[in-house]
């Protein structure tokens, strides 16, 4: 009996530290599994995600239908929410010479940047090009069903050969507001991969480079944009109207053709200036006999100028441009043909430049006359100062 009493005594002992030691298994294992379920929640992304209020991103956007494919600056400031969780940002678009200023209401996946009335009409070809390169981002991975950045895919893109655009790794990356962990995302389009790198918990993507379809050659840049700079406060905007100095070079919208825009002097008003225009291949090897459209615009954008003009064997030519007011002023070149051939799409460059005010005969004068009181004034003070050698003793 006593042999039984104390075996019961012992087998309950045991039983009752295997039941504990297996609520203790069942505990850990739930908390992995939780632990997991969290990651997994983790590593889901959408546009918008971990916008919070009071910090600002600028980026630097080109965009196929947009500015006639040349780069300009964005910056959308989270200012706060409304009543309804919109988000109310102001921002600013920045180019040529110019900032534009409106207040975009924002719903909580950001990637709705239509205007409104608190957006002037100048700003709104800009929203919708980063808007485009969003929502074709949002469409597959929406907020409400977003994608894990471990995905193996996210789906297939409308396009004609191409393949299916999916999480491609982790990379480091550097972009002007500096170097981030990202992870890649992108797609096959032939000759060509697409590429957008994201950062969990960061609203919108870091950097971005994709290509549109082309039957032949190089296919054109689709979108691509940079993040400049984030932080938090109200973003300051430098001042634009810094005088751009020669030359200037830049490339046409398919990277096939650089156009370089150069003078000798100061651009005054009502002054002719001579600008050396330059026509080079991708490689900046010269082009021949490129025959070409220049548009001169002045700070209203009124065109001052229009020309259709066609360069040497050299792929260099000289204009004369006339500027009756001040301020900024836009040059656009465009090629249409190059050795005779149509080029068959846009291929152009917008330059950027500032009209200063004439130094006039009269300001001259005033000029040399301010120069000689002050050159006599020295004198006089240095006869002063040490005697004058032809003064008698």
């Amino acid at each position: 009996m006593g042999c039984r009493f104390s075996c019961f005594i012992v087998g309950s002992r045991l039983f009752a530290f295997a039941l504990v030691a297996s609520l203790l298994a069942f505990a850990v294992l739930a908390s992995a599994m939780n632990v997991k379920r969290a990651y997994a929640a983790d590593d889901l992304w959408y546009v918008g995600e971990g916008a919070s209020q009071n910090t600002y991103v600028k980026y630097q956007i080109q965009e196929f239908y947009t500015a006639d494919r040349q780069p300009f600056i964005m910056t959308i400031y989270f200012k706060e929410k409304d009543a309804d969780g919109n988000w109310i940002a102001p921002t600013w678009v920045e180019y040529n010479n110019h900032v534009y200023e409106g207040t975009l209401k924002l719903g909580s996946n950001l990637a709705r940047l239509a205007g409104g009335d608190g957006v002037p009409s100048e700003m709104n070809p800009f929203l919708g090009g980063y808007d485009r390169s969003l929502q074709w981002l949002e469409a597959f991975t929406p907020q409400e069903q977003p994608k894990s950045l471990d995905d193996g895919s996210w789906g297939k893109p409308a396009c004609s050969g191409c393949e299916e655009i999916k999480p491609m790794g982790k990379e480091a990356v550097d972009v002007p507001a500096g170097t981030y962990n990202t992870t890649l995302v992108g797609w096959n389009m032939g000759q060509v991969e697409n590429k957008i790198w994201i950062v969990n918990e960061f609203p919108y993507p870091v950097k971005a480079q994709t290509y549109g379809n082309a039957t032949t050659g190089v296919p054109p840049t689709q979108f691509m944009f940079d993040l400049v700079e984030t932080g938090t406060g109200e973003p300051v905007i430098k001042s634009t109207s810094d005088i751009p100095k020669s030359p200037l070079e830049k490339q046409t919208g398919s990277g096939n053709y650089w156009i370089r825009l150069d003078w000798d002097s100061d651009i005054s008003s009502n002054t002719e200036t001579s600008f050396g225009i330059t026509f080079t291949d991708k490689t900046h090897f010269p082009l021949q006999d490129v025959q070409y459209d220049l548009t001169v615009q002045d700070a209203n954008g009124k065109v001052v100028q229009l020309k259709n003009k066609k360069t040497d064997v050299t792929g260099i030519d000289t204009v004369l441009v006339r500027f009756n007011g001040t301020g900024p002023a836009t040059i656009s070149v465009k090629i249409n043909t190059v050795e005779g051939q149509a080029i068959g799409q846009i291929e152009s460059a917008d330059f950027s430049v500032v009209v200063v005010p004439e130094f006039s005969p009269s300001a001259a004068i005033v000029a040399a006359v301010l120069i000689s009181v002050v050159v006599l004034v020295a004198r006089t003070r240095l006869a002063s100062l040490f005697g004058d050698k032809n003064s008698p003793l």
